[in-house]
């Protein structure tokens, strides 16, 4: 098994300094995926209420020879049940289909600011917290405007914002932002699906010099920013790759030439983007 740093949110719980994404897989792939990453030595596990997948990801923690107590499990509130009770009885059904007495780390999925709901399900969340059902509560794709507002409105901000980063979207100003509020950065789309990013000769090169993969050498970007990488993947070979990342360190000119590249997004857009 490989031994994975761990990185402490501001509550005092802590999460593994990599971990493995469940969309797009289906139930039955993600609870095979989940078992085997259990197997290679992963322990941090990312689903949620909207990728359909919650049953698998619950069946693979709960199946596995490893103790509940050793993983840490991630899901999210979807958009179509933003609001105070909403909230409440979405996080009860998703608790239910991962078949868990309690989550690890539970995340608003979007802020969807038209709908400006978002403050009263983060009261929610609070309150889950708070009975136990919930160990840490975050947030995910929220701009420093909408923590902001988190803070201001119940004076608790979120241990965890999970967003979009990679190589072609940094998030230089944003994560600033986590440090000094003391949120930590999750990225989501770490390898920049959809993209050529791993064929970049700059970064075969970093790879050849360390003898890991391209995927590996991003990986490892994300780790020295701080960051915790949950990269998706059903094969085992390439789990086992990808939780491979602290074998080795990039040079500082090498962390530039991971990230000297023209910047864009995959995903939504926080201010706009709407997904229920």
């Amino acid at each position: 098994m490989t031994d994975i740093p761990v990185r402490t949110l501001d509550d005092g719980t802590t999460l593994p300094a990599v971990g493995l994404g469940t969309w797009p897989l289906n139930d039955a792939e993600a609870e095979r995926a989940v078992r085997e990453a259990l197997t290679a030595g992963y322990r941090l596990f990312d689903s949620a209420a909207n990728y359909g997948n919650e049953k698998g990801v619950g069946r693979g923690v709960t199946g596995g020879d490893v103790p509940r107590e050793e993983v840490r499990v991630t899901t999210k509130l979807p958009g179509r049940h933003h609001g105070y009770e909403e909230t409440l009885t979405s996080f009860e059904e998703s608790r239910r289909r991962l078949g868990l007495e309690y989550v690890d780390l539970y995340l608003i999925h979007w802020p969807l600011p038209r709908v400006g709901r978002y403050v009263d399900s983060w009261r929610a969340m609070i309150k889950l917290r708070e009975d136990g059902l919930v160990r840490s509560i975050g947030v995910s794709n929220f701009t420093p405007e909408h923590l902001d507002r988190l803070e201001e409105e119940t004076g608790v901000r979120p241990a965890l914002n999970q967003v979009e980063l990679h190589p072609h979207l940094p998030q230089e100003e944003l994560r600033a932002y986590h440090e000094e509020k003391g949120i930590l950065t999750e990225s989501w789309s770490p390898l920049g699906r959809g993209t050529r990013l791993l064929e970049d000769p700059a970064l075969v090169e970093v790879a050849r010099a360390h003898g890991v993969s391209p995927a590996q050498v991003v990986l490892r970007w994300h780790t020295q920013l701080g960051a915790v990488p949950i990269p998706k993947s059903g094969d085992p070979g390439r789990q086992r790759t990808n939780l491979d990342l602290f074998g080795f360190e990039l040079t500082e000119e090498e962390m530039a030439a991971v990230a000297d590249r023209p910047h864009r997004r995959s995903g939504g857009d926080p201010d706009t983007h709407e997904e229920f």
